[in-house]
């Protein structure tokens, strides 16, 4: 039986994403739901971070947070939860270690693992190991009343590979490029069985709620130019291929799909290629050019303002806006203005809302 929401009062970012003209671009920004926020610490509690991840009520409130905070400046949520959910409904273990991040305890070391055979050999119910993220997704779909469209997301394979032989994250990405230049079909393997996943989990969260979705390649900027066409770009294409027609076997509409390959500058045409609607920027690509490509393609783009900005002055802040705005033609078509990653710790939730104000005041 298919849920009950009350009907949206603001599909602005859904209108930009499809490629429609618009009043003026949406905004959101990826992190938004977090840290920065005061209050995300009096919600959290003495809760660990995957404790809110799975905790509906945790979870979709941490959501509301910023929408509550930033009312009528942005125009969508994303749901809190993280990308490593995959490699835990997988069957291995992921902690969060404070003032560290994410930690598997027991990564891949060789395709020789005991633990690479269970990986590849283990039937996912994805229904099932992740039933807690599409419970906080209805919970939160009925919380915003339809105030805004729901933004559900997954990790990229790419980058979810990286976590899984790094056990973490990594500056030097050592045991990421062995199994890619040593271990290259057991990769690819791994990669296609965490593609097939991301459809299957993408698409269960739209039946939950999700109306738009994004796919996070953290870590593409790690590969070459050849290598993010052999280890990246096949699972990005094999996800936004067939999320739509595991939509169409539910009997379920599709939602505009997002796909941001993070330090990727040279793929912009190639994602614009793919079955992607929006194409995410970081902060290292000319706004202008970028546009001009993806025009071409009728793609629309997100970004990309570097979040650093966001600890300086309010003069930096408007003058990268006045940027994004020129470069982005105006942002009547084509653009979901958003930072060019997420929100970096310490920010101040005031100087947020000045560049939210601020893309208001230079686009209305």
């Amino acid at each position: 039986m298919a849920h009950q929401f009350e009907p949206l009062k603001n599909d602005l970012i859904l209108r930009t994403a499809r490629g429609e003209k618009v009043e003026r671009p949406p905004m959101w920004v990826m992190r938004q739901a977090g840290r920065y926020l005061p209050e995300y610490h009096e919600a959290k509690g003495s809760h660990d971070f995957f404790e809110c991840c799975r905790s509906p009520e945790i979870a979709s409130t941490l959501t509301l947070q910023p929408i509550e905070r930033y009312a009528r400046l942005i125009d969508a949520a994303i749901i809190f939860s993280d990308i490593l959910v995959i490699p835990q409904a997988m069957g291995m273990e992921v902690v969060m270690v404070d003032k560290k991040g994410p930690h598997f305890p027991d990564p891949l070391n060789t395709p020789e693992d005991r633990q690479y055979k269970e990986v590849m050999e283990r039937k996912v119910d994805v229904k099932k190991e992740l039933g807690y993220v599409y419970d906080a997704i209805t919970l939160t779909r009925k919380k915003l009343a339809g105030r805004v469209p729901l933004i559900g997301f997954c990790g990229a394979p790419w980058t979810l590979l990286c976590y899984m032989v790094e056990g973490g994250g990594t500056k030097l990405f050592i045991k990421s490029k062995t199994w890619v230049f040593k271990y290259t079909e057991e990769s690819k393997a791994l990669l296609q069985k965490i593609a097939e996943l991301c459809v299957e989990y993408l698409a269960l969260q739209v039946q939950a709620g999700a109306q738009m979705l994004q796919v996070f390649d953290s870590w593409a900027g790690e590969l070459s130019p050849a290598s993010f066409k052999t280890h990246s770009l096949p699972y990005l294409k094999y996800i936004c291929d067939n999320v739509p027609k595991r939509l169409s076997e539910l009997g379920l509409e599709r939602v505009p799909m997002t796909v941001f390959a993070k330090g990727a500058w040279y793929a912009v045409e190639d994602l614009c290629k793919t079955a992607y609607d929006v194409v995410g920027l970081d902060w290292l690509h000319d706004p202008a050019e970028a546009y001009k490509i993806a025009r071409a393609k009728g793609k629309t783009l997100q970004g990309n303002a570097d979040p650093g900005v966001l600890y300086g002055t309010r003069e930096a802040m408007t003058a990268v806006v006045e940027e994004m705005v020129a470069g982005f033609g105006g942002g009547k078509q084509g653009w979901i203005a958003n930072l060019g990653h997420g929100i970096t710790p310490f920010v101040k939730p005031d100087d947020l809302k000045f560049y939210f104000e601020e893309i208001h005041r230079l686009t209305s």
